[in-house]
């Protein structure tokens, strides 16, 4: 019996040596730890212009829509090649897909396809001229964008901003708080394009554009925001 006691109490000397142990190597709960974020933004000019231009084919099989599609795309590629150039104008093929059509009886009664060519550059009168000279295909959609040269520019500069609103603020708070200033805990770094929608007249001009011919495609560019936010928290001191 004496031995059963003695077993039980370094038991428990072991548990409370344990508990101790464990509650003294437990994480230490941050305190004067600020979260907070700041913005910077750059409007600038959109300067890559992306078009494409589609036709589409519907008959009784698909092999035959295909090869319609096929030609429709053979006769447009030489033209759209002959003024391809890096940079200023790159040419590729969009989306080939054909598709069932159903009767109400739930069976095939024939095929439509659809086949695309995308123009995209920052020479828009170059794209613009070479769309208007294709008639095998027609303009279903234009949209702009910003080249990577731009981009890397512009967030470089939206970034910076972010960086200094970020401590400017920082700064402020730990001193609104009574501290004399803050370290650095960890950050992230987001950015993100705010943009207004496709111009009405731009789009409606793009729409007419199977009526033109050999005429440059009208577009217009507008302005878009580039936007970087910095997130994160500071340990006051």
């Amino acid at each position: 019996m004496r031995n059963t006691i003695k077993i039980i109490a370094a038991g428990a000397l072991m548990a409370t040596a344990i508990g101790a142990f464990a509650q003294n190597s437990g994480p230490e709960t941050p305190h004067n730890v600020l979260q907070l974020s700041a913005t910077g933004q750059v409007e600038v000019q959109q300067d890559l212009l992306v078009m494409t231009l589609a036709t589409t084919r519907e008959g009784a099989d698909a092999a035959s829509v295909q090869a319609e599609l096929r030609q429709a795309l053979d006769s447009a590629l030489p033209e759209a090649r002959r003024n391809a150039e890096p940079g200023r104008m790159d040419v590729s093929t969009g989306a080939f897909s054909i598709q069932p059509r159903y009767a109400k009886e739930g069976r095939i009664s024939g095929w439509q396809g659809r086949a695309e060519l995308i123009l995209q550059g920052r020479d828009f009168a170059r794209i613009s001229a070479a769309a208007g000279r294709i008639q095998a295909l027609t303009v279903s959609r234009v949209a702009f964008d910003l080249s990577r040269e731009a981009r890397t520019r512009v967030e470089a500069e939206a970034q910076a901003q972010a960086v200094e609103a970020f401590k400017a603020r920082a700064t402020q708070l730990a001193r609104g708080f009574g501290f004399g200033g803050y370290a650095l805990r960890e950050v992230s770094v987001n950015s993100h394009e705010a943009g207004p929608g496709p111009r009405p007249r731009m789009m409606a001009m793009a729409a007419r554009a199977d009526n033109l011919e050999a005429e440059p495609v009208p577009v217009e560019a507008g302005k878009t925001q580039v936007v970087v936010t910095i997130s994160g928290s500071v340990q006051l001191r």
